[in-house]
Order: structure tokens, then C-alpha cells, then sequence
């Protein structure tokens, strides 16, 4: 994530004064909304569900050192958990974060270009991220204790502080955030192999953990809600997301994804170096996981931090994976099943949603319990069906010409009934008009 985007000149906020009216400007007309965001959003909710699966699964056995898995699984289960963790696993989060920015970026252009000042714009992105923490505690409260949306909405309450700001504002935070977040991680992964052998070698230890499947649901509902309100509180302290929210926002600034045709060469070239920079930071934790590979506590512990910085740079060079493949199928990425994928990223929050609605009551003990029943590969296939699921909604709601419900929802909240930042009418080529707002807001932006 070194590799940060130079923004266009055209864009810069650094010198131009803000506006001190915020009424409308004139309608400018349809608008063409660029498909490589959405096509990145999609293929993540994929790796989200692939990423979030195992983590509804338990084991009498319990957890393996490497990976937390479920301990006692079999050979293809170790194998699936290797493939998972190279590709998926700290790479997802991140690639969300970055998408995340380029939405509050997006957004906040598309306000000051319909007359908005920046008090407004603030204004607007503040409530927003103020849904996405409460939408978070209660999904975390009633379905997953894994949510994302609270800290990424703790998160957008940070950005308020440099969404406006010059580029070389922008690099010091993303520098000063990283080594904060790197040395947390560090001492909380290393703090941890240091003082335990884990579950997984001591037997004791696991009978120690709550049985889930004693658990009902409502024993569950606070441990859920705490776990997430530390989580959250956790990373915003530590500026967790912060980098990647930061690298979004430049890379908004400088066109990368909403003009990727511009960009191939460069968005090419980032999404082959971070592809190496995968292979020689995330392959060996990866082998650990799949048990192949077996090294002491702290070894393990250094492959893993190695893992998640190797997975920092893997996640933009996702999203510059899925804008150079916007580029170069060009309108090919606007019908047939790539447009499925993109009408799945316009409509992310209610697809995210929307997994952990089919999850918990498939997996969960106080649900069918099959979470102590399937192994890590079987789960794998799951998660691919519950894509699948949410494809199809997607799809459907795309063709009905209507945004996600949780998409309406989060709008509705943020902008309020002044409607601050009006509605721009967006074309996309072979698609219906008007079914998504002009400033590309979704649950990443």
C-alpha cells in the first residue's frame, strides 16, 4: 500500500476556497456511473461471505492455532482453509476499507459539485457514518458478532478530519495511522502466541470456552453486542482502517476506478506487484493454516503480521485488479453476468446484510446448529451459494428498477428531508435509468 495514487488536478481540494451557498446547482443531466466500483463491490461480498463462513463453525476439538479454524477437520478442509486464508483472509477487510474511502470521496464530490459547502458535506457524511455503527450493533446484536459496518462507520467519523484535505495531508495520515495500527496489531498478535498455545494443542483450554451449543439465542445477543462495541472501539483507537479509508479517498481523487480506461497500464501494474507481494508475505502463513507448514508460537506470530501486511497490499491491489478488468472487457463488463456482479455491488449493504440473514439460522446452535456439524470445505461451498442467493436478489431488485432496501435506508438517514445533495439521474449502458443515486453511495461507498 506504499504505491499511493496522485490525484488530477482537477480535484484537489488543497487551494479552492469552499462555497458558501449550498443551494442546488443546475441539474447537469444524466450522468454515466462507472461500473469498476461496483464490480470490485460485488466480487468482495464473495470473499466477505467465504471470509465470514467459518466463523459461525465450532468444534468439540476446539480451535487450531493457525487460522482459528475449527479444529479436526479433515485434509480438504486444511487445504480449503490454506486456499481461503491466501486469498481471502485480511485481504477482504482492507479491500473493503478502500472502497469504503472512494464512496466518502464520491460522495463529497458529488455534494460540492450540486453547490453543497463543506459544513453541509460533513454534515451529511457524519450521519451517514452514524447509521452505519447503529445498523452495525444491531446486526451484530441480533445475527454476527463479525460486523464490519460500526468500525467502518467509527472509521467515517475519523475521516471527517481529512476527507478535505491536501494530498501531502493525506500521506502523513496514512503514515502516522499505519505504524499505529501495525504496532497495536503486533503487540495484540505476538501478546497473544506468547501467552498461549492455543486451543487447539490444549484440550483444557478449549473445554474452558462456552459450549455455543448450550447457548440460546438471547445468552448470545449480549456477548454478540460486546464483542463488536470492543471491536469497534478497538480499531477506531488504533486507527485500524484508517490507511485504507485514506488510499479510497486518492484513489477517488484521481479517477482510477471511475475512469479506469485512463488508468489500465498503472492499475495493472499495481494489481501484479501486490499479487507478488502476496505470494512472499501470505504463502507461508497460508501453508501454516492449511497445516502443511507447523512453526512455533512465535514464528507463527511474525507469519501472521507478515500475512496481514501482505494482505494490506493484496486488498488494493484488488480493487486495481477488478478497475483494470473494467477497462479492458469495457462494455462487455456492463451485461450478462458481469452485470449481475456490479448490480450486486450497487446494492452491497443489503447483500451484506443479507448473508448473515441466511448464516446465522443455517449455522448457529440456536439456530439448525449445522456449525458444529459441516467441516471449513463444506462451509465454503455454503458461502458460495449464499453469493449466489444474493445475486439473485440483486438482480431482481435491478430489473424492478429499484435500490437495495437498506441502500434507501442508509440515504434517506444521511441526507435527511432537506435532500442536501438532490438526485443527479445516472445512466449506465444496457442498464434501467434512475435505479442508483449519482453519488455512487452504497455500504463501501
Amino acid at each position: 500500500m506504499s504505491h499511493l495514487p496522485t490525484a488530477d488536478a482537477s480535484v484537489a481540494p488543497r487551494s479552492l476556497p469552499a462555497p458558501e451557498l449550498a443551494a442546488p446547482a443546475p441539474d447537469p443531466g444524466p450522468v454515466a456511473r462507472s461500473v469498476a466500483p461496483d464490480l470490485a463491490r460485488g466480487m468482495l461480498l464473495l470473499f466477505i461471505a467465504s471470509a465470514n463462513v467459518w466463523g459461525y463453525l465450532w468444534s468439540d476439538a476446539g480451535w487450531l492455532d493457525a487460522g482459528g479454524r475449527p479444529a479436526g477437520g479433515s485434509s480438504l478442509d486444511h487445504l480449503v482453509d490454506g486456499v481461503v486464508a491466501f486469498v481471502v483472509d485480511s485481504r477482504s477487510k482492507p479491500m473493503f476499507a478502500i472502497l469504503y474511502g472512494f464512496g466518502l470521496a464520491t460522495m463529497a464530490a458529488r455534494l460540492a459539485a450540486r453547490g453543497a459547502d463543506r459544513r453541509t458535506t460533513r454534515g451529511v457524511l457524519a450521519r451517514r457514518s452514524g447509521v452505519l455503527i447503529a445498523l452495525g450493533l444491531a446486526h451484530a446484536a441480533l445475527l454476527f458478532a463479525g460486523d464490519i459496518l460500526a468500525p467502518y462507520g467509527a472509521t467515517g467519523l475519523v475521516a471527517l478530519a481529512f476527507v478535505h484535505r491536501s494530498r501531502a495531508t493525506l500521506v502523513r495520515w496514512f503514515v502516522v495511522a499505519y505504524v499505529l495500527s501495525m504496532t497495536a496489531g503486533a503487540i495484540a498478535v505476538l501478546g497473544a502466541f506468547d501467552s498461549s498455545s492455543g486451543a487447539g494443542d490444549d484440550p483444557g483450554a478449549a473445554a474452558a470456552v462456552a459450549d455455543p451449543a448450550t447457548l440460546g439465542y438471547l445468552a448470545t445477543v449480549g456477548e454478540r453486542l460486546v464483542t463488536v462495541a470492543t471491536a469497534t472501539s478497538l480499531f477506531t483507537v488504533s486507527l485500524m482502517f484508517v490507511p485504507h479509508v485514506v488510499v479510497g479517498i486518492l484513489l477517488a481523487r484521481a479517477g482510477w476506478l471511475t475512469r479506469p480506461a485512463e488508468h489500465r497500464r498503472r492499475l495493472g501494474q499495481v494489481a501484479v506487484a501486490a499479487g507478488v507481494v502476496n505470494v512472499v508475505g501470505g504463502l507461508p502463513y497460508a501453508l501454516a493454516v492449511a497445516q502443511v507448514w507447523h512453526p512455533g508460537g512465535t514464528t507463527l506470530g511474525v507469519a501472521e503480521l507478515v500475512h496481514h501486511v501482505a494482505g494490506d497490499v493484496m486488498g488494493l491491489g484488488y480493487v486495481c485488479l477488478f478497475g483494470w478488468l473494467a477497462a479492458v472487457w469495457g462494455e462487455r463488463a456492463r451485461g450478462g453476468v458481469l452485470s449481475a456482479v456490479a448490480a450486486t455491488g450497487e446494492r452491497s449493504l443489503t447483500a451484506y446484510l443479507l448473508q448473515s440473514v441466511m448464516f446465522a439460522p443455517l449455522l448457529s446452535a440456536w439456530g439448525l446448529g449445522l456449525g458444529g456439524r459441516i467441516g471449513t470445505a463444506q462451509a465454503a461451498v455454503l458461502a458460495v451459494g449464499v453469493w449466489l442467493v444474493t445475486v439473485l436478489v440483486a438482480v431482481a431488485l435491478h430489473r424492478a428498477g429499484r435500490r437495495g432496501p437498506f441502500e434507501v435506508l442508509v440515504r434517506r438517514l444521511a441526507y435527511g428531508r432537506t435532500g442536501a445533495a438532490g438526485s443527479v439521474p445516472v445512466t449506465r449502458v444496457g442498464t434501467r435509468r434512475g435505479a442508483v443515486p449519482a453519488d455512487g453511495s452504497t455500504t463501501t461507498g
